[in-house]
């Protein structure tokens, strides 16, 4: 990996104008537009049947294909959506009314409603300095109902995965791997979403490929594919999938988050592009933390496996709340793109936690009687997370930043630090 030399303090500082963000969303071009041109010129947005019945369109089963690949697994469907991806795995695992699934109790939002549509407990857990689900909470949170955990690895970095598969396999449950932040991200040699039995991934407009909104489920199992495609067809099992896998299970009631010719085609092209995207935003962090990585009272995130991460956001914590938050202020006024987190909250700060309610009274998985939010669902349940969230500073990082955007943002931090901690 590229790196330079740790710029030297300086008395004066120069603004630069700020960075762009953007990770996929930022590079569309005319990849993206001739594959959804394409679509559009055959008049055939529908992804399984067209003109040609002999023929079905091409581009959401390129993608599958070529997505199963990249990921290196048998099968891969893809969705409407990320939060579609999360249903779908549930629901071809089977998870439902009575069942418990463990998740991060710092994660997005899709995270915890995925798991309470199908009927499913929610069960909130604590995080590490990885910023991912931390070892241990599977083997302290299960119980006889828990049927699954869900880890996400967070903004491009895998979770500790050795010790979680470890610890799910003792337990006697799935790990079902959310990689709607991770895409391109590695563990040791392995890709995020080729661990678990089936895994999530997302193409909404933030993320790291993109076709505005789409999603996908891997999977290495035949029989929770066609659960999958019959989860997300109403039911059904078209002759497309059954001639990719026999059909064995009895039909069932399903939803539909089917995928479109136009989202295919521009997560198509989206999917070759990662590569670039990856290298890229790796190169862009290695000038940052170079010249960073020295300062005291700095932490940086730590990485499970610095070889693997894709390099798009980096994290730092300070020793106190106060002083993150006015850090955050100087590199703000600076022009360096910063914030506490991205994308990310406290599941039991939120109103749909807090409510204790659902779409309808029948379909509520909460534990009856006694006050609400119950143990388990407050803010003093949760020391290790509430400790050090706070204290965090996100620099996200982007595909129209340059090599000298890199090391202004550097600069910028180190200028930062010496003024507030010398």
């Amino acid at each position: 990996m590229t790196t330079t030399a740790a710029p030297q303090q300086e008395t004066t500082f120069t603004l630069r104008p700020r960075p762009k963000l953007g990770l996929g969303s930022a590079i569309i071009g005319r990849e993206e537009e001739a594959l959804v041109l394409d679509v559009i010129r055959r008049k055939e947005p529908f992804r399984y049947y067209g003109h040609n019945p002999d023929a079905p369109p091409p581009m959401a089963a390129t993608l599958e294909k070529e997505f199963a690949a990249k990921i290196g697994m048998k099968y891969a469907l893809c969705v409407t959506s990320g939060t579609a991806a999360l249903e779908v795995a549930l629901g071809a695992l089977g998870i439902g009314p009575g069942d418990e699934v463990i998740v991060p109790a710092w994660s997005w939002i899709s995270c915890y409603t995925a798991i309470v549509r199908v009927g499913a407990l929610p069960v909130l857990a604590e995080i590490n300095d990885t910023m991912c689900l931390a070892p241990g909470e599977i083997t302290r949170l299960k119980t006889p109902r828990t049927k699954a955990a869900l880890v996400i690895h967070y903004q491009g970095v895998s979770a500790e995965m050795d010790e979680l598969l470890a610890e799910a396999k003792q337990a006697g449950i799935h790990l079902v791997e959310d990689c709607c932040e991770s895409m391109n991200a590695t563990y040791k040699g392995k890709q995020t979403g080729s661990m678990g039995p089936i895994n999530c991934f997302s193409y909404q407009n933030n993320k790291f490929m993109t076709s505005g909104e789409g999603g996908a489920i891997v999977t290495n199992d035949p029989k929770l594919y066609e659960r999958a495609v019959r989860f997300h067809d109403i039911g059904q099992m078209r002759a497309y999938h059954a001639n990719i896998v026999k059909p064995t299970e009895a039909a069932f009631p399903g939803d539909q988050f089917r995928i479109t010719e136009l989202q295919a085609a521009m997560a198509l092209a989206q999917l070759r592009k990662t590569d670039y995207i990856k290298a890229h935003c790796r190169k862009l962090s290695a000038h940052i933390l170079s010249g960073i990585q020295d300062l005291k009272d700095l932490k940086l995130r730590r990485i499970p496996d610095p070889t693997g991460d894709t390099g798009i956001e980096i994290y730092m914590s300070l020793p106190t709340n106060p002083l993150a938050i006015e850090f955050r202020n100087r590199l703000n006024a600076l022009n360096v793109n910063c914030n506490k987190t991205t994308g990310t909250y406290m599941q039991y700060e939120r109103d749909y936690v807090k409510s204790g309610q659902t779409h309808a009274p029948g379909a509520n998985p909460y534990p009856k009687g006694g006050t609400w939010p119950a143990k388990g669902y407050r803010k003093e349940d949760f020391p290790k997370t509430e400790e050090m969230i706070p204290k965090l500073i996100a620099l996200p990082l982007g595909m129209l930043y340059t090599e000298e955007d890199a090391d202004y943002i550097a600069s910028a931090v180190r200028h930062v630090h010496r003024d507030l901690l010398g």
